[in-house]
Protein backbone atom coordinates (compact mmCIF):
# COMPACT_ATOMS: atom_id res chain seq x y z
CA UNK A 1 0.00 0.00 0.00
CA UNK A 2 1.58 3.68 -1.13
CA UNK A 3 0.80 6.16 1.24
CA UNK A 4 0.22 9.45 -0.92
CA UNK A 5 2.49 11.91 0.95
CA UNK A 6 0.65 15.60 0.10
CA UNK A 7 2.43 17.44 2.72
CA UNK A 8 6.14 16.04 1.29
CA UNK A 9 4.71 16.57 -2.34
CA UNK A 10 3.45 20.06 -1.30
CA UNK A 11 7.23 20.86 0.37
CA UNK A 12 8.50 19.60 -3.04
CA UNK A 13 6.47 21.88 -4.99
CA UNK A 14 6.69 25.11 -3.16
CA UNK A 15 10.65 24.79 -3.10
CA UNK A 16 9.96 24.94 -7.13
CA UNK A 17 7.25 27.75 -7.22
CA UNK A 18 10.01 29.69 -4.40
CA UNK A 19 12.39 29.38 -7.44
CA UNK A 20 9.87 31.26 -9.67
CA UNK A 21 9.04 34.05 -6.87
CA UNK A 22 12.15 34.90 -6.79
CA UNK A 23 12.73 38.90 -7.55
CA UNK A 24 9.40 39.34 -7.89
CA UNK A 25 6.52 41.58 -6.05
CA UNK A 26 4.21 38.84 -6.07
CA UNK A 27 0.81 39.71 -3.75
CA UNK A 28 -1.72 37.52 -2.30
CA UNK A 29 -4.95 39.10 -0.38
CA UNK A 30 -6.81 36.50 1.94
CA UNK A 31 -10.41 38.03 3.06
CA UNK A 32 -11.85 36.58 6.19
CA UNK A 33 -15.02 37.40 7.78
CA UNK A 34 -15.95 36.62 11.22
CA UNK A 35 -14.06 34.33 13.85
CA UNK A 36 -14.26 30.60 12.90
CA UNK A 37 -11.38 29.11 14.54
CA UNK A 38 -10.42 27.27 12.12
CA UNK A 39 -11.01 29.47 9.32
CA UNK A 40 -8.86 31.63 10.39
CA UNK A 41 -6.04 28.92 11.41
CA UNK A 42 -5.90 28.17 8.30
CA UNK A 43 -6.05 31.60 6.80
CA UNK A 44 -3.08 32.04 8.56
CA UNK A 45 -1.31 28.83 7.19
CA UNK A 46 -2.08 30.40 3.69
CA UNK A 47 -0.48 33.72 4.60
CA UNK A 48 2.59 31.69 6.53
CA UNK A 49 3.15 29.50 3.40
CA UNK A 50 3.12 32.69 0.99
CA UNK A 51 5.36 34.53 2.86
CA UNK A 52 8.07 31.54 2.96
CA UNK A 53 8.14 31.42 -0.53
CA UNK A 54 8.53 35.21 -1.08
CA UNK A 55 4.84 36.21 -1.80
CA UNK A 56 3.53 38.55 0.17
CA UNK A 57 0.55 37.41 1.94
CA UNK A 58 -2.26 39.47 3.92
CA UNK A 59 -4.87 38.54 5.48
CA UNK A 60 -8.04 41.03 6.03
CA UNK A 61 -9.98 39.82 8.96
CA UNK A 62 -13.36 41.45 8.62
CA UNK A 63 -15.92 41.59 11.68
CA UNK A 64 -18.84 38.88 11.64
CA UNK A 65 -20.97 41.81 10.69
CA UNK A 66 -19.85 43.35 8.13
CA UNK A 67 -22.47 43.16 5.73
CA UNK A 68 -22.16 41.83 1.56
CA UNK A 69 -22.52 46.29 0.71
CA UNK A 70 -19.76 46.94 2.70
CA UNK A 71 -17.36 43.78 1.41
CA UNK A 72 -17.88 44.13 -2.42
CA UNK A 73 -15.75 47.80 -1.62
CA UNK A 74 -12.83 45.77 -0.59
CA UNK A 75 -13.07 42.94 -3.37
CA UNK A 76 -13.36 46.06 -5.93
CA UNK A 77 -10.39 47.70 -4.29
CA UNK A 78 -8.14 44.68 -4.76
CA UNK A 79 -9.56 43.71 -8.35
CA UNK A 80 -8.37 47.73 -9.16
CA UNK A 81 -4.95 47.17 -7.33
CA UNK A 82 -2.04 46.27 -9.71
CA UNK A 83 0.07 45.03 -6.96
CA UNK A 84 -2.30 42.30 -6.11
CA UNK A 85 -1.56 39.61 -8.13
CA UNK A 86 -4.36 36.94 -7.07
CA UNK A 87 -7.21 37.38 -4.28
CA UNK A 88 -9.16 34.30 -2.43
CA UNK A 89 -12.32 35.01 0.11
CA UNK A 90 -12.42 31.70 2.77
CA UNK A 91 -15.82 30.08 2.41
CA UNK A 92 -18.22 29.29 4.16
CA UNK A 93 -19.11 33.05 4.47
CA UNK A 94 -21.62 33.99 7.19
CA UNK A 95 -25.05 33.74 6.03
CA UNK A 96 -26.02 36.92 5.40
CA UNK A 97 -24.00 36.66 2.82
CA UNK A 98 -24.29 35.73 -0.23
CA UNK A 99 -21.79 33.50 -1.73
CA UNK A 100 -22.03 33.58 -5.59
CA UNK A 101 -22.52 37.50 -5.25
CA UNK A 102 -19.31 37.70 -3.22
CA UNK A 103 -17.47 35.01 -5.96
CA UNK A 104 -18.96 36.86 -8.98
CA UNK A 105 -17.20 40.37 -7.75
CA UNK A 106 -13.42 38.87 -7.50
CA UNK A 107 -11.87 39.36 -11.41
CA UNK A 108 -11.52 36.08 -12.94
CA UNK A 109 -7.80 37.20 -13.60
CA UNK A 110 -7.22 36.98 -10.08
CA UNK A 111 -9.48 34.37 -8.91
CA UNK A 112 -6.98 31.87 -7.44
CA UNK A 113 -9.16 29.83 -5.72
CA UNK A 114 -10.77 28.98 -9.15
CA UNK A 115 -14.33 29.37 -8.02
CA UNK A 116 -15.57 32.52 -9.55
CA UNK A 117 -18.09 31.31 -11.98
CA UNK A 118 -16.37 32.66 -14.92
CA UNK A 119 -13.48 29.79 -14.36
CA UNK A 120 -15.37 27.33 -13.52
CA UNK A 121 -17.18 27.61 -17.12
CA UNK A 122 -14.02 27.61 -18.37
CA UNK A 123 -13.07 24.40 -16.30
CA UNK A 124 -16.35 22.52 -17.21
CA UNK A 125 -15.50 23.76 -21.01
CA UNK A 126 -12.27 21.95 -20.74
CA UNK A 127 -10.26 24.71 -20.51
CA UNK A 128 -7.89 25.15 -17.04
CA UNK A 129 -6.67 28.75 -17.15
CA UNK A 130 -7.29 29.00 -13.43
CA UNK A 131 -8.43 25.92 -11.78
CA UNK A 132 -10.04 25.27 -8.75
CA UNK A 133 -7.04 24.60 -5.94
CA UNK A 134 -8.42 21.84 -3.89
CA UNK A 135 -8.71 19.75 -7.45
CA UNK A 136 -5.62 21.33 -9.09
CA UNK A 137 -3.83 20.33 -5.73
CA UNK A 138 -5.08 16.37 -5.75
CA UNK A 139 -4.06 16.23 -9.46
CA UNK A 140 -0.37 17.32 -8.82
CA UNK A 141 -0.59 14.58 -6.20
CA UNK A 142 -1.47 11.70 -8.24
CA UNK A 143 0.94 12.96 -11.42
CA UNK A 144 3.70 13.14 -8.77
CA UNK A 145 3.31 9.64 -7.97
CA UNK A 146 2.36 8.46 -11.27
CA UNK A 147 -1.13 7.24 -10.69
CA UNK A 148 -3.27 6.98 -14.35
CA UNK A 149 -6.51 8.60 -14.72
CA UNK A 150 -7.17 7.68 -18.27
CA UNK A 151 -9.55 5.52 -18.74
CA UNK A 152 -9.94 4.44 -15.14
CA UNK A 153 -13.17 4.58 -13.27
CA UNK A 154 -13.12 7.90 -10.60
CA UNK A 155 -16.03 8.03 -7.96
CA UNK A 156 -15.99 11.24 -6.40
CA UNK A 157 -18.42 11.16 -2.94
CA UNK A 158 -19.15 15.26 -2.81
CA UNK A 159 -21.14 17.41 -4.72
CA UNK A 160 -19.37 20.70 -3.44
CA UNK A 161 -19.35 23.39 -6.07
CA UNK A 162 -15.46 23.91 -4.13
CA UNK A 163 -14.13 20.25 -4.60
CA UNK A 164 -16.63 17.78 -5.38
CA UNK A 165 -17.48 19.39 -9.14
CA UNK A 166 -14.32 21.22 -10.16
CA UNK A 167 -12.53 17.73 -9.36
CA UNK A 168 -15.49 15.51 -11.32
CA UNK A 169 -14.45 17.91 -14.33
CA UNK A 170 -10.77 18.16 -14.27
CA UNK A 171 -10.82 13.93 -13.96
CA UNK A 172 -13.60 14.26 -17.37
CA UNK A 173 -10.56 16.39 -18.62
CA UNK A 174 -8.00 14.02 -17.99
CA UNK A 175 -9.62 10.96 -19.67
CA UNK A 176 -11.42 9.44 -16.89
CA UNK A 177 -15.19 7.99 -16.78
CA UNK A 178 -16.89 9.48 -13.66
CA UNK A 179 -19.39 8.97 -11.45
CA UNK A 180 -20.50 11.61 -8.62
CA UNK A 181 -22.01 10.27 -5.33
CA UNK A 182 -23.28 11.95 -1.80
CA UNK A 183 -24.13 10.99 1.42
CA UNK A 184 -28.01 10.28 0.26
CA UNK A 185 -26.93 8.33 -3.05
CA UNK A 186 -28.66 4.70 -2.89
CA UNK A 187 -26.34 2.17 -3.06
CA UNK A 188 -23.34 3.75 -2.14
CA UNK A 189 -21.15 0.74 -1.27
CA UNK A 190 -21.58 -0.58 -4.20
CA UNK A 191 -20.99 2.33 -6.44
CA UNK A 192 -17.61 3.00 -4.67
CA UNK A 193 -16.62 -1.20 -4.85
CA UNK A 194 -16.49 -0.13 -8.87
CA UNK A 195 -14.26 2.93 -8.37
CA UNK A 196 -10.25 2.64 -9.45
CA UNK A 197 -9.86 6.30 -8.30
CA UNK A 198 -12.18 6.95 -5.21
CA UNK A 199 -12.29 10.66 -4.12
CA UNK A 200 -14.14 11.50 -0.86
CA UNK A 201 -14.90 14.91 0.71
CA UNK A 202 -18.02 15.06 2.39
CA UNK A 203 -17.00 15.74 6.18
CA UNK A 204 -18.52 12.83 7.88
CA UNK A 205 -15.86 10.89 9.56
CA UNK A 206 -15.29 7.03 8.92
CA UNK A 207 -18.39 7.49 6.38
CA UNK A 208 -15.57 5.07 3.66
CA UNK A 209 -14.76 1.49 5.76
CA UNK A 210 -12.78 -0.86 3.69
CA UNK A 211 -16.34 -2.51 2.43
CA UNK A 212 -16.66 0.55 0.24
CA UNK A 213 -13.32 -0.04 -1.48
CA UNK A 214 -12.32 -1.99 -3.97
CA UNK A 215 -9.28 -3.70 -3.82
CA UNK A 216 -6.03 -2.23 -4.89
CA UNK A 217 -7.82 1.29 -5.40
CA UNK A 218 -6.15 4.28 -5.25
CA UNK A 219 -8.44 6.75 -1.85
CA UNK A 220 -7.93 9.84 -1.75
CA UNK A 221 -9.51 11.50 1.39
CA UNK A 222 -10.52 14.88 0.86
CA UNK A 223 -12.86 15.28 4.00
CA UNK A 224 -11.11 16.94 7.53
CA UNK A 225 -13.32 17.44 10.36
CA UNK A 226 -12.02 17.87 14.39
CA UNK A 227 -13.14 15.28 16.66
CA UNK A 228 -11.50 16.28 20.60
CA UNK A 229 -8.13 16.83 18.99
CA UNK A 230 -8.12 14.81 16.03
CA UNK A 231 -8.27 15.96 12.59
CA UNK A 232 -10.45 12.84 11.18
CA UNK A 233 -10.71 12.14 7.36
CA UNK A 234 -13.81 10.73 5.73
CA UNK A 235 -12.36 7.53 5.24
CA UNK A 236 -11.22 5.34 8.25
CA UNK A 237 -7.51 5.13 7.24
CA UNK A 238 -6.61 1.86 9.19
CA UNK A 239 -9.50 0.03 8.02
CA UNK A 240 -9.13 1.26 4.32
CA UNK A 241 -5.58 0.69 4.15
CA UNK A 242 -6.08 -3.26 4.48
CA UNK A 243 -7.41 -3.46 1.09
CA UNK A 244 -6.54 0.18 -0.81
CA UNK A 245 -3.54 0.64 -3.27
CA UNK A 246 -2.94 3.65 -2.43
CA UNK A 247 -4.68 6.46 0.11
CA UNK A 248 -3.86 9.61 1.40
CA UNK A 249 -3.37 10.67 5.03
CA UNK A 250 -5.50 12.86 7.00
CA UNK A 251 -4.08 15.06 8.35
CA UNK A 252 -0.89 15.58 5.88
CA UNK A 253 -2.26 14.34 2.49
CA UNK A 254 -4.92 16.76 0.34
CA UNK A 255 -4.29 19.89 2.90
CA UNK A 256 -1.18 20.58 1.99
CA UNK A 257 -1.80 20.35 -1.57
CA UNK A 258 -4.53 22.63 -1.54
CA UNK A 259 -2.30 25.20 0.00
CA UNK A 260 0.48 24.85 -2.29
CA UNK A 261 -1.90 25.05 -5.12
CA UNK A 262 -3.13 28.36 -4.33
CA UNK A 263 0.30 29.72 -4.61
CA UNK A 264 1.03 27.58 -7.88
CA UNK A 265 -2.22 29.92 -8.98
CA UNK A 266 -1.22 33.15 -7.40
CA UNK A 267 2.31 33.08 -9.16
CA UNK A 268 0.80 31.74 -12.40
CA UNK A 269 -2.01 34.92 -12.22
CA UNK A 270 1.25 37.18 -11.51
CA UNK A 271 2.86 35.56 -14.77
CA UNK A 272 -0.11 35.70 -17.05
CA UNK A 273 -0.72 39.52 -15.47
CA UNK A 274 2.70 40.67 -16.31
CA UNK A 275 3.15 38.67 -19.48
CA UNK A 276 6.32 36.33 -18.04
CA UNK A 277 6.45 32.47 -19.31
CA UNK A 278 7.30 30.15 -16.60
CA UNK A 279 11.11 30.03 -15.63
Amino acid sequence: MILLEGKKVANEWLSELKARVRGRDIRLMVVLVGNDPASLMYDNMKVRRATEIGIAGELVHLPEDTTEAELMPVLDMMNDDENVAGILVQLPLPSHIREEKVLSRISPAKDVDGLTPYNKGLLFSGFEDMPAATPLGIMKLLETYDIPVEGKHAVVVGDSNIVGRPLAAMLLNRGATVSIAHEKTAGLEELTRAADLLFVGVGKPGLITKKHVKPGAVVVDIGTTKVGDKTLGDADFDSVAEVAGAITPVPGGVGPMTIAALLANTVLAWELSHGKTQV
